[in-house]
């Protein structure tokens, strides 16, 4: 079904006066949802005539949609010294972008095979699919039309469905459009209103065959050179989008491809586009540029030799075969002995991506490496052509300069290409090409730990790095182990295994870059150890003040460990679990009176080590009862007793000694405000004076406590002091651990 739609013919003055020439081609219609057939590239040129008041108005035409366009205009050496703008509208939307510039300095005959109907043209600029465009065209002065070019024309390019990932996308295919003339002066308004008028006849030509200006320029062009051969690159070659791949329509491009000698440099640029194409459409771009350049510019075939969209994917450019020195058409005068590759998208203040800049560097190094040329180097070029670069160095046609091998367009024409942003990541396209490796560092070792500055392992460890280069351009890694290889892995690895011998060693990573050149990681310290630990105490349990019951005795888990390196940890396994660091030599814990508990404790050092250590004790209450009296003691008793009962007396000098075997022993007492004091005797001697008293009431209080190096027999005696005003102390038994 046709869709019916208009065109907008007029003018508008700019601030300064200046003539504005626009034209609409918009379908009226929404086409609806088709499965996306396969459909060849066409261009539809909408000329731009002059009148009397300096409007340009567009002849009747028909069109589809399209998703790429320039202005172009009579003569290929001609400059277009003015402003072209254009907006476009979204087919899916019906919504109008802001007005965007042309980038209208392209080369003049950049093309060495452009004929006298070459045109001058802007550079393309991809707007997505569209089904209305708006075009402005104004002169430098801003006063006047008549400084403009003649045969001024907009260019719409649609790039068609070509290969099988773009038919199996999915998507909608739009119908011819009939054009009609509307009134002018809606060029500015947001959403243009389709005029009424009656339909007119259509006159473009949008077939997939070549023009008659394309043709006539090929036949003008010169013939090809010899073949040369291809030589084989001291670098891999990256993986490149044929032209078959991305549908390239050769019926457009019938004429043999001209060669080089070889490729000195490489011309970086960018096609100056959106960045906000998606990659699925990085094919149509260049298709769409195909296009372009034949059947607008008059080119034989695409300029550039190579492209590379935003997410990495290179694409073959002029045929020729991709590892032949294809004479392009990329950089005007400069041509005869270099290579150009094209970035999708513009980077006048937008970086490139990193994989943008990774595959640059790829293609360029494997060319390059086809001539045994170094990437990171400079060359001598011969200029084609007299004229200025961008920053304003002149060349002379015949003259020999000095180039980096790696260039960009601005370094040998006037034109702002490849962009502000992306020329000063030339460097590191440069650094990525031609190496060493970059931020190589060795990040970790498995199998070891770390501690200050050294790692410690067994013997067989793991060593992981990363770099910023990326993989594509590493040959290989090496392992050095005091400076030798261990190991030795691909480009893509992170990590290499070794197992070390005993004692001290470096430990580092060499990073091979394609190129041959090598960086090697700092070294790290790794000592290979097998000796475990020591405890120099073994775990030992001692009582401590706190409160008793029967199945919670207060206790002191001692121990003290050592390591001829480096000491990392003591782990308590049972009767509970818990980590302690290398410096850590107690832990209070608790303890079931009656019952043998074994302490198992392990040393860990840094190597991975360790040494267990598993001693039992039994906590042991020893009830009053027990206990030999002297003097008057009395019994209470109470659920808040140890066994429900305990020893109370007033009567200084009163008395009650307990025999054990043992090396811990505690004192266990009911406290209070009036409580009294009591002497301990330890094995007949006099220890200690203690006073019960509290500000609040405590029982089965562990007051006083006494360890000894090892298990012995000992006699503990408590005698009541008889304190004045508060002579009663409150006993309620001893604990002691065997």
């Amino acid at each position: 079904m046709k869709r019916r739609a208009w065109l907008t013919l007029g003018a508008v003055v700019l601030g300064g006066g200046g003539v504005v020439t626009y034209a609409v081609a918009d379908p009226a219609g929404q086409p609806g949802a088709q499965g996306r057939a396969k459909r060849p590239v066409k261009v539809y040129d909408l000329t731009l005539k002059s009148t009397a008041s300096g409007k340009r108005e567009l002849p009747n035409t028909d069109t589809q949609q399209f998703s790429l366009l320039g202005v172009s205009w009579t003569g290929a050496a001609k400059k277009l010294h003015g402003t072209a703008e254009v907006r476009t509208r979204d087919s899916e939307t019906g919504e109008w972008t802001a007005w965007r510039d042309l980038d209208a300095a392209a080369n003049p005959v950049a093309a060495p095979e452009a004929g006298p109907d070459a045109r001058g043209a802007s550079e393309p600029l991809w707007v997505g699919p569209s089904d209305g465009v708006q075009v402005r065209v104004v002169d430098e002065d801003g006063t006047t039309s008549s400084g403009l070019p003649k045969g001024l024309q907009v260019n719409l390019v649609d790039p068609g469905v070509a290969t099988t990932a773009e038919m199996k996308a999915g998507g909608s295919a739009a119908e011819p459009a009939a054009f009609v003339a509307e009134t002018p002066g809606a060029a500015d308004s947001t959403s243009p209103t389709p005029p009424t008028s009656t339909s007119l006849s259509p006159t473009a030509t949008a077939t997939g065959s070549p023009s008659p200006t394309a043709t006539a320029s090929a036949s003008a062009s010169p013939s090809a050179s010899a073949t040369p051969s291809a030589p084989p690159s001291t670098v891999p070659r990256p993986p490149i989008t044929s032209r078959a791949g991305w549908g390239a329509d050769e019926s457009i491009s019938p004429d043999a491809p001209e060669y080089n000698a070889d490729v000195k440099s490489v011309f970086v640029h960018h096609t100056a586009g959106t960045n906000d194409y998606s990659c699925a459409d990085s094919a149509s771009i260049v298709r769409g540029i195909h296009a372009y350049h034949v059947q607008v510019n008059g080119w034989k075939d695409i300029g550039y030799n190579f492209f590379v969209d935003k997410c990495g994917t290179l694409f073959e450019g002029r045929k020729g075969g991709v590892d032949m020195p294809v004479l392009g058409a990329h950089a005007y005068g400069w041509n005869r002995e270099s290579t150009g590759i094209s970035v999708l998208g513009d980077h006048t203040s937008t970086n490139a991506s990193s994989a943008a800049l990774a595959s640059i560097a790829r293609v360029a190094a494997w060319k390059l490496g086809q001539y045994g040329a170094d990437p990171a180097g400079t060359t001598q070029l011969t200029a084609g052509a007299t004229q200025k670069n961008y920053f304003g160095a002149g060349f002379t046609a015949g003259s020999t300069y000095t180039f980096q091998r790696i260039t960009s367009h601005r370094d040998g024409y006037n034109t702002q290409c490849p962009g502000g942003s992306l020329y000063v990541q030339l460097p590191a396209i440069r650094a990525l090409a031609g190496g060493p490796v970059q931020g190589l560092k060795a990040t970790s070792v498995d199998g070891a730990a770390l501690s200050g500055s050294t790692y410690y392992a067994k013997g067989a460890i793991t060593v992981k790095w990363t770099a910023t280069t990326p993989a594509a351009l590493i040959k290989s890694f090496e392992l050095l182990v005091d400076g030798k290889v261990a190991a030795t892995t691909s480009g893509a690895a992170t990590s290499a295994g070794a197992t070390l011998a005993l004692g001290s060693h470096t430990v580092a990573v060499r990073a091979v870059h394609q190129s041959g050149r090598t960086a090697t990681s700092a070294a790290l310290s790794v000592v290979a150890e097998t000796t475990a630990p020591t405890f120099t105490t073994n775990p030992t349990l001692s009582l401590r003040t706190g409160t008793v019951n029967t199945t919670a005795v207060p206790v002191t888990l001692g121990w003290k460990a050592a390591d001829d390196k480096a000491l990392r940890q003591v782990s308590l396994l049972s009767p509970a679990t818990a980590t302690f660091g290398p410096t850590t030599t107690s832990s209070s814990r608790t303890a079931t009176s009656g019952t043998a508990t074994t302490w198992s404790m392990r040393a860990y050092d840094y190597a991975g080590n360790y040494r267990t250590s598993s001693p039992a004790y039994t906590p042991v209450i020893l009830q009053e009862s027990s206990a030999v009296k002297s003097g008057s003691w009395t019994t209470r008793s109470s659920t808040s007793y140890l066994g429900g009962k305990s020893y109370s007396s007033a009567a200084k000098n009163a008395s009650l000694t307990w025999t054990f075997t043992g090396r811990s022993a505690a004192w266990v007492v009911s406290r209070a405000s009036g409580s009294g004091q009591a002497y301990v005797y330890v094995d007949g001697a006099k220890v200690a004076t203690v006073d019960l008293k509290s500000t609040a009431t405590l029982y089965r209080n562990a007051i006083w406590t006494k360890t000894w190096p090892s298990s012995a027999k000992h006699t503990v005696k408590i005698v009541v002091v008889g304190t004045s005003g508060r002579p009663t102390i409150t006993t309620d038994g001893l604990v002691h651990i065997k």
